[in-house]
Parts: C-alpha cells; structure tokens; sequence
C-alpha cells in the first residue's frame, strides 16, 4: 500500500474510525493510525495538524447523514412523520455507521473534552425530535407528562439499538439480519406508543 496519494486522507480516517471505536480515542496513538492506514507518521500533522483534528474531521465527513437531513427538514405540520423520519434517519445512521456510534457513545459515557464537539453534531436531530414532541402534543396527538422524561426515554430507546451483542444472552434473535429489517418500523411504533400518539 502506497504511504502516500490522493487517497491518504481517507485511508487515515477509515483507520482511526475503526481504532478510536475499538480503543477509544485517549488510548490511539498517531502511530496506530498510521500503520493501520499504511501512511507516512508525518501525514496525519500535514493532512490535519494532529489527533485531535482527525477526531473533528470524522464527524465531519460522517454528518450530516443524509437521511438525517431529510429527517431534520421533515415540516412539522406532521408531528408523528417528522418522529417516523427522525428514527430511520437516526436507524439508517447506526446501520451505515457502526464505529460512528461506537466512538459517539465511548465519549459520551466519559464526558471526554470532546463532548462540545459531539454535541455540534447530534443536538440538531435531539431538538428536532424535541420539537416535534412538544408540537405533537400543543396539536393533541400526543400525550404524556414531563417532556424531559419523554425525550430521555425515546433517545434511550433509539442509541441503544445497535447493542445486541452485548445484550445477546438476553435476546432471542435468531437472525440479525432480519432484526435490523424490522428495526424501524418496531421502533417508530415503540416510540410513539410512547408518546401517548393517537393517530393511526
């Protein structure tokens, strides 16, 4: 594999994508990254100027996902298709992202210094949700008591879909495959069941 060429930069994410979801971030090295993606050490302060802004790039290439912004730009004269678009976009995201969401929930669980940065990413989608919750409720069509605890219990609902492994012993999935075929749909009934959803 070359050390260098047009494709180094992205060589050089796909490798710390997949070693900051495996390690984390605090325990990547450079020098991991770059024998993972076969580069030359000085590219990653050439091409980014350091760890850090290799973790910021990331996010930046993987959001917004698209079905994510089709989600957030859903009209809101529909408060239950606005939640509908919010979980597949935020299901297609898990599915196409896994190490994405790996890194997102590590430094979420540590409160890292890189929360700011997490947050610039993923409270756009939260407060879309939020307000599509708030409105469905002002038009009658949802019903439920303390909005806070709404929101937390639909987002616990939605980030830990991709933790089957971990919950396996638990589970009775006999094909994966079929599982996250059916995720959405059960999903978005879940939630707005949740929500107190009246409509059909």
């Amino acid at each position: 594999m070359k050390a260098d060429g047009p494709d180094v930069k992205t060589r050089i994410l796909t490798a710390a994508k997949k070693l900051f979801a495996r390690h984390g971030y605090e325990a990547t090295t450079v020098r991991q990254i770059c024998e993972e993606a076969g580069a030359n050490i000085a590219l990653i302060s050439y091409h980014f100027g350091g760890k850090e802004n290799v973790f910021a790039a990331l996010f930046e290439t993987a959001l917004p996902h698209r079905r994510i912004e089709e989600a957030i730009a859903q009209p809101m004269a529909d408060p239950a298709e606005a939640v509908r678009q919010i979980v597949a976009g935020v299901v297609a995201f898990q599915l196409s992202e896994p190490e994405m969401i790996a890194i997102m929930q590590q430094e979420t669980m540590i409160d890292s210094p890189r929360r700011d940065l997490i947050r610039k990413h993923a409270f756009p989608v939260w407060r879309r949700l939020l307000q599509a919750i708030e409105e469905g409720r002002k038009q009658g069509i949802f019903s439920y008591g303390s909005k806070d605890h709404v929101l937390l219990s639909v987002l616990g609902a939605i980030l830990f879909q991709n933790k089957i492994d971990h919950f396996g012993p638990l589970l009775d999935i006999a094909d994966p495959a079929e599982y996250y075929e059916r995720l959405t749909e059960e999903l978005t009934a879940f939630v707005l069941r949740g929500l107190g959803y009246t409509g059909a």
